[in-house]
């Protein structure tokens, strides 16, 4: 079944605003001091605004170089260092330096309250791979106090919102001129929305959930970065996924499996231990349970591979040793959290296992959120450059509340001198259409079909193209997702895709949800399988060297008419090279550039 062009609702605005976490919520605010008055900023979500999302998630808080001996330069060689060289030198400056203007704005603009010391000064709490403790929190809950305030600021203020549409698709102007718009369903209905606009910025999220263990929730399958590969921008560092290491590991059937246990649980001193009791960071690196997330998760998958694991399949944190009373007081929300799942996590052991959390990877961006497709701006976890091949603890909500922010006061000025609105590519719009429409033009599968697929794809992924990689491993994984990929397409729907059959038509969304995955995962295969070197969350057994840190590169991915292309981008070292460092002026220390 096909719909016609003229079936679609058509909607019209200045600035679209795809997601509504931090990045979005914070761009939305800064467009409307920054562009004309009279603009038009209008807020697409997949959910509601403020209950979905993975800002609202975030535990552990916000870096910044507010603390004593802290600096900007200190938290940019930090971020460059745990990033092994490959960041994008420029977007990492920019982050640490503008998380000290956003965290100012979060409390005396937006109203977050994070925890202090006595002296009423922020306290600062320590995460691996920093050389300071530069953490700002609200207890372990600081994504909820920041998202629910921006989210306040949102709703009193004249967005225009649109809740529960799913954004498919990035649609091209006719002419090729730049973008046009975004091609929505509003989930409500089951019918398709055309928003045109001068302005778009994807906030969509990442979210990889194409693995066994995941963090994010399950609405969170990476559309953003399918769309923008089908749309031919480029993607770089694509193999860098995050494995978190201490997600919650409370059996094959609950929810709650590969929910995170925040770092600030080993930032304290918390212990991780083996099957046997065994206190074994150590053996794999000389920082224990304070190296970074890459190191710490592999040293742990390494325990499971050895058959040191506990009885559920992964290891141990045991925090009793610092007091039950201290730990409940610091992180009250994981102490429940455990509880509710049998656990006891002041007094007793809980286990654990590496879990995918976040995504280094995404569209090539310049520092003011731009693309390669005029029109098209991209933050938050979207957009890749900021981390390199490795994201430090407390990083993540402040790449998405800076560079929102930026995104924000860059589109507002810019749509100042914009022309009208563009018109779109009838093709492209058509060909979405098919595209999203397909499944009910197959033959109905049994119920549970596009499921049994998605965890299948869990399972490939894990296996193959999970914490420590292969060069056949990943041959192997690519094979294997193209199969996938071929099963989804061949897998059909109910009904014949009216507009009323697909509203809330829960099983069409699961089935997009598998279409994104796929496409997303086979560019992290192909990536990892380009990268013949180990540098941050990418580890190749077979290639266990960094490579020579002055020859840097990182991947980029394109979509073209024969399949996925990867090419090799060289790193360019605008503010430091390997072996030095930045200093802040006047301090006479050196900032040892670890390598």
């Amino acid at each position: 079944m096909t719909q016609s062009t003229t079936e679609i609702d058509r909607h019209d605005t200045d600035i679209l605003i795809l997601g509504s976490g931090g990045a979005g919520l914070f761009a939305a605010l800064h467009a409307l001091q920054s562009a004309p008055e009279g603009t038009k900023v209008t807020l697409a979500v997949k959910g509601l605004i403020g209950k979905c999302g993975c800002t609202r998630m975030v535990q552990g808080g916000y870096n910044v170089a507010l603390g004593p001996g802290d600096s900007v330069e200190r938290h940019f060689m930090d971020t460059i260092i745990g990033g092994k060289w490959l960041p994008h030198q420029d977007m990492a400056w920019r982050l640490c330096e503008q998380a000290v203007v956003r965290v100012r704005e979060l409390e005396n603009e937006i109203g977050c309250f994070f925890d202090r010391n006595p002296d009423g000064k922020l306290h600062h709490k320590a995460f691996a791979g920093q050389t300071a403790d530069r953490t700002v929190h609200k207890g372990d809950l600081t994504g909820i106090e920041i998202i629910n305030r921006l989210m306040e600021q949102v709703l009193a203020r004249s967005v225009e919102k649109l809740q529960e549409h799913r954004a498919i698709a990035l649609i091209p102007a006719k002419g090729g001129e730049g973008l046009a718009g975004v091609l929505l369903i509003d989930m409500r209905t089951g019918r398709f929305r055309l928003v045109r606009a001068k302005a778009v910025l994807m906030a969509t999220g990442g979210g990889p959930t194409m693995y066994r263990y995941h963090t994010p929730s399950g609405d969170k399958t990476m559309d953003g970065l399918a769309m923008a590969l089908r749309a031919g921008l480029p993607l770089r560092d694509m193999e860098m996924v995050q494995f978190h290491p201490t997600g919650l590991l409370a059996g094959p059937e609950s929810k709650m499996t590969g929910t995170v246990l925040e770092e600030g649980l080993r930032g304290a001193g918390g212990h991780l231990l083996n099957g046997a009791g065994h206190r074994f960071m150590f053996d794999y690196d000389g920082k224990g349970e304070r190296a970074t997330r890459d190191v710490v998760s592999r040293g742990i998958y390494a325990e499971m591979q050895k058959q040191n694991a506990s009885p559920g399949g992964g290891v141990y944190i045991s925090m009793a040793h610092l007091g039950p009373e201290n730990v409940a007081k610091k992180f009250k929300g994981m102490v429940r959290r455990c509880a509710d799942c049998g656990f006891d996590l002041a007094g007793g052991r809980v286990e654990v296992v590496p879990t995918a959390h976040y995504f280094m990877g995404g569209v090539v961006v310049d520092p003011d959120t731009r693309t390669a497709l005029p029109g098209l701006h991209v933050a938050g976890e979207d957009a890749g450059g900021a981390h390199g091949s490795n994201r430090l603890g407390g990083n993540g909500v402040a790449n998405s509340t800076v560079f929102g922010g930026i995104a924000g006061d860059v589109m507002g000025a810019d749509i100042a001198g914009a022309g009208a609105l563009r018109e779109p590519d009838p093709a492209v719009l058509e060909a979405e259409i098919g595209r999203a429409l397909a499944p009910f033009s197959r033959p109905a599968a049994k119920a549970g079909a596009v499921q049994g697929l998605r965890r299948a794809l869990q399972e490939a992924m894990w296996e193959h193209v999970g914490v420590i990689r292969t060069g056949s491993g990943l041959a192997r994984g690519i094979a294997r997702v193209g199969e996938l990929r071929a099963e989804l397409a061949e897998t059909g729907l109910d009904g014949t895709g009216t507009a009323g059959e697909r509203a809330f038509n829960l099983t069409w969304h699961d089935w997009l949800n598998m279409a994104s995955l796929v496409e997303v995962s086979a560019a992290i295969a192909e990536a990892a399988q380009a990268r013949e070197n180990s540098r941050g969350a990418h580890h190749r057994s077979d290639f266990p060297e960094a490579g020579d840190l002055e020859a840097s590169y990182y991947t980029v991915v394109r979509q073209s008419a024969a399949g996925l292309d990867v090419d090799r981008e060289p790193v360019a070292f605008t503010i430091v090279r390997p072996g030095e460092t930045v200093l802040p002026e006047g301090e006479p220390e050196t900032l040892v550039a670890a390598q």
